[in-house]
């Protein structure tokens, strides 16, 4: 495969703005669908290259799915190779946002601007290449792209199958993958293709300043988005110690929980990123004098072992922990102002409460003698009409249930919201999973030998992708997040059945770049278009011996 090949690939899908959410999503796939129409393997067999509609999907995006089957043998083994076509916006540049997508043009209109050192040697390099989803992650797109043309070229030679996946939407909320899932189990059925492995080549960038590794990871980081709705308890602000400030809980949970390095996963010497926030807010509507009685939270959690199960009651003991320490501090400070104001003392009333949001359903559910599910029939009806993000829809169902709760003390109910994305661990236990260890460290060793790089084989890709809906928890783990997600079968849920179906091994290999996401993002030349491309082709032929 040659290097000015695939760089040239990588630049022509660059010049297709193909912002999540845009048209030109559409257009992107139309493109490369063309280009595989134009290689002879697809001349003589047009059968084999599939534009797949979304489910659903308004601006009417598409998978690009391509097939190439090996004539040596008649083995059903199959490589899929997957990337994704969407990028996120190129608002971050600016006054120069024109030439975004425009290599050729972006590297003078950068000269323009403020930027640090490494960005100004790179800039003046022609081993670097500029511009919005060059990197994240058209070039791993274009090396995938030139792998299936490479082996195209040479089915005489191949026992096997490789299937080329591009999808739209990973930026937003992976509807690409989703909807792939069940094309891909129809086209294995139809095909008699045994999945044996998904190799994504999505970007890999430095992991600190000065770092010189490039990283081959097999596996993938997995995120749940848990969150606590907080009912404390109203008083007039001149009455401060006759209720419980919901604003005082929620800042105790996330002081117990935001960055708590006992929340990470550690395994194999890899530690998941800790919990962090991305919100917190009352949810008072007006000013007033009367206290906060309601307070939200939400947190990103990233995940190598823990399933939701294992996360929900990872929290539910911060939760209660941090109850218990709001309780104490307010009786304490309640106890010194008594004596200060020279009133009787008498220990604060409330005791820590924490819930799941089935708990909390089910206690209603007991309590309404099943009347709540009607009732909530048409309060959703009626929000779905007001078309809520998905995360405040399942905080306003858990609203409404925590309403017609007879039990009005202070309480957290814990749940999770949309986004889900599973964790893959690739332990070894499974033929499927000691093929593709094996594949890769094969391939890796080659390249160690070849060029001069240090490369260290990773368990888990850091960054959220659609490598995840490659495989699936089992049943008790997904009960845990299905009945603790107000909105799941209304404004969310996965083809679970399909991926399990799928329930194959994972690994990235990807272009070696910087700054994803930033106006400065870049791709490497030599690598990503050299040794890459060399990795992966070793990888998928030792997969299909």
């Amino acid at each position: 495969m040659e290097k000015g090949f695939i760089l040239k690939l990588a630049v022509e899908l660059t010049r297709i703005k193909s912002v999540v959410g845009s048209e030109g999503e559409v257009k992107i796939a139309g493109w490369i669908d063309d280009f595989f129409k134009s290689l002879e393997y697809f001349k003589e067999n047009p059968d084999h290259i599939w534009l797949s509609d979304l489910k659903g999907d308004s601006l009417g995006r598409k998978n690009v799915l391509a097939l190439v089957k090996g004539r040596k043998g008649n083995s059903g083994k199959t490589v899929i190779l997957i990337g994704h076509i969407d990028t996120v916006g190129v608002e971050d540049y600016g006054n120069i946002k024109e030439h975004a997508t425009c290599p050729e043009r972006l590297k003078d209109a950068l000269k323009t601007k403020e930027l640090d050192e490494d960005t100004l040697k790179d800039l003046e390099s022609d081993d670097w290449v500029f511009g919005r989803g060059i990197f994240d992650m058209k070039s791993g797109v274009a090396v995938n792209m030139a792998v299936i043309k490479h082996f195209s070229e040479k089915i005489d030679e191949i026992e096997g199958n490789l299937l080329f996946l591009a999808v739209p939407d990973e930026e937003g909320n992976s509807k690409g993958m989703l909807s792939a899932a069940e094309e891909l189990v129809r086209l294995s059925e139809v095909h008699g293709l045994e999945y044996v492995a998904a190799i994504d080549t999505d970007y890999m960038a430095p992991r600190f300043p000065g770092d010189d590794r490039r990283y081959i990871y097999i596996g993938t980081v997995g995120k749940v988005l848990p969150c606590f709705y907080i009912c404390g308890k109203e008083t007039h602000v001149g009455q401060a110690f006759e209720g419980l400030d919901a604003n005082l809980l929620a800042s105790e949970i996330l002081k117990e929980v935001d960055l708590s390095f006992d929340l990470c996963d550690v395994v194999e010497g890899e530690a998941s990123i800790p919990p962090i926030s991305l919100g917190q807010r009352d949810l008072k509507s007006e000013y007033s004098v009367q206290t906060v009685n309601e307070a939200y939270l939400c947190f990103n959690y990233s995940t190598h072992s823990s399933n939701p199960d294992e996360v929900l009651e990872k929290l539910r003991a911060k939760a209660q922990k941090a109850f218990a320490n709001v309780l104490r501090k307010l009786d304490e400070e309640y106890a010194r102002y008594c004596r200060a104001a020279g009133i009787p003392y008498r220990k604060l009333p409330w005791k820590p409460q924490v819930l799941s949001f089935k708990e909390l359903y089910d206690e209603v559910k007991a309590e309404t003698k099943g009347k709540i599910e009607e009732h909530l029939k048409d309060f959703e009806e009626a929000l779905l009409k007001e078309e809520p993000d998905e995360r405040m829809y399942c905080l306003q169902l858990v609203r409404e249930v925590a309403k017609q709760w007879s039990n009005k003390n202070p309480a957290v109910i814990l749940f999770f919201a949309p986004p889900y994305y599973p964790h893959i661990y690739v332990k070894g236990e499974t033929e499927k999973e000691r093929n593709l260890i094996s594949a890769v460290s094969s391939a890796v060793g080659e390249a160690a030998g070849r060029f001069p790089h240090k490369f260290e084989i990773k368990k888990f890709y850091p960054y959220i992708s659609d490598l995840s809906y490659f495989s699936m928890p089992e049943e008790k783990a997904m009960e845990a997040l299905i009945e603790n997600m107000p909105g799941w079968g209304k404004v969310y849920s996965l083809p679970v059945e399909h991926i399990r179906k799928l329930n194959v091994p994972v690994a990235n290999i990807g272009p070696y770049g910087k700054d994803a996401h930033k106006f400065t993002e870049r791709v490497n030349v030599s690598y990503s278009f050299e040794v890459v491309p060399a990795i992966v082709e070793r990888t998928v032929r030792s997969l299909l011996k």
